[in-house]
């Protein structure tokens, strides 16, 4: 079995300590890493009982590195899938499938940590359901927005200050700009000899970086419970009606803002080009796109935002692609330690994909708050 990393050498360990062999589901017969991700390693298992029936979980090593607190970090999940289960059978959903599901150990526990200190966890598997990598058509992302509103309203009563911060400032601008500042300070200097075009935009645009978290502090924005990487492949949809049905990867679960989600979705989708474009001629917002997920985000939100989080919207998206240029820009300036690159100069190819589409977005900021103000009143 191939396992990228060598905590995965327990993994036998972690299978033991979690019910997957029983009565019910039969012997183990197969497990193998699964999916692209690139934070967690994760793991098929397959099951089969005596009488051939198959029961399928998710296993995964959960990165520490990363996550520096994986218990905290475990703590969000249950709390909120919980939430989320109650409210789903409350509406007369199958939270067996709109939701994921925490395994517990076979001591009661939703984690377990092996003899070398590395933290696993186990879903059952949702059948008959596929993932996206990319926006295949207007209605898949429409589609996905109404998920992430659905998400979004379904939680909207969760009280928000019992989750931790999975990730200190994820999706605090001002934050990621100090950072970015220091990395201009400290970074190599032949490397920033190559980028004075992207460091002028970037540092152009720092009177920015303080809009939403000001407005938080102001008290006009609410802070809410926000999936904070709101890509189209953390969205399972159903394999026969191609449905969205479940969000998943829900690590960076934690407090924020509305918007967070909104412009996440919007930077990853709504991009004519793909995220590490070298020929720029190709980037562009597709306004056909942001308008799909407009409309779906607000029907699927169903009233549950302020007047003022939905006047923010474009400015969510714009922030959220800008935030994400500058972190991939002080990666290719310190070294590329955090974005995992495929060829020389890879971060600042991305970064440039990112002030593309901010600048597209600017140009195209009157479009956008027309859409906006189009879809601000949806049925509820």
């Amino acid at each position: 079995m191939n396992t990228e990393h060598p905590a995965c050498a327990k993994i036998d360990e972690a299978i033991a300590a979690f019910p997957i062999e029983t009565a019910q589901n039969g012997s183990l017969v197969e497990r193998r890493p699964y999916g692209n991700g690139h934070i967690n390693d994760t793991f098929l298992l397959r099951c089969t009982s005596p009488d051939q029936n198959e029961t399928k979980f998710i296993l995964q090593r959960m990165n520490h590195d990363i996550f520096k607190n994986p218990p905290q970090l475990m703590e969000n999940v249950v709390q909120v899938t919980q939430h989320l289960r109650r409210t789903i059978l409350s509406q007369g959903g199958d939270p067996n499938r709109e939701t994921l599901n925490v395994l517990q150990t076979r001591n009661g526990a939703d984690w377990y940590q092996d003899s070398s200190q590395n933290y696993w966890r186990v879903f059952p598997f949702i059948e008959r359901s596929v993932c996206l990598e990319k926006v295949e058509s207007e209605k898949d992302f429409y589609d996905s927005a109404v998920a992430f509103g659905n998400f979004q309203r379904q939680l909207a009563d969760f009280p928000v200050r019992k989750l931790h911060e999975t990730i200190p400032n994820f999706h605090n601008t001002s934050s990621r700009f100090e950072d970015f500042q220091k990395a201009v300070q400290e970074g190599d200097q032949s490397r920033a000899a190559l980028a004075q075009a992207e460091l002028a935009f970037a540092l152009d645009r720092k009177q920015d970086t303080a809009v939403l978290t000001n407005l938080l502090a102001e008290g006009k924005l609410p802070l809410r419970v926000t999936h904070n990487d709101t890509k189209l492949n953390n969205i399972l949809f159903d394999a026969d009606t191609h449905k969205a049905l479940c969000i998943i990867d829900l690590d960076t679960v934690m407090p924020g803002l509305s918007l967070y989600d909104f412009g996440d979705s919007i930077r990853f989708g709504a991009n004519t080009g793909a995220e590490d474009e070298t020929d720029l001629s190709k980037v562009e917002l597709d306004l056909s796109l942001f308008e799909a997920f407009t409309k779906g985000y607000l029907e699927g939100c169903a009233g549950s935002l302020a007047p003022k989080e939905i006047e923010m919207l474009p400015m969510g998206a714009k922030l959220m692609t800008y935030e994400c240029g500058i972190r991939f820009l002080a990666d290719f300036l310190t070294g590329d330690h955090y974005f995992k690159t495929h060829r020389e100069h890879h971060n600042l190819d991305r970064a440039r994909t990112q002030f593309k589409l901010v600048a597209d977005m600017e140009a195209k900021w009157h479009d956008m708050t027309v859409i906006v103000k189009k879809y601000e009143n949806p049925a509820k």
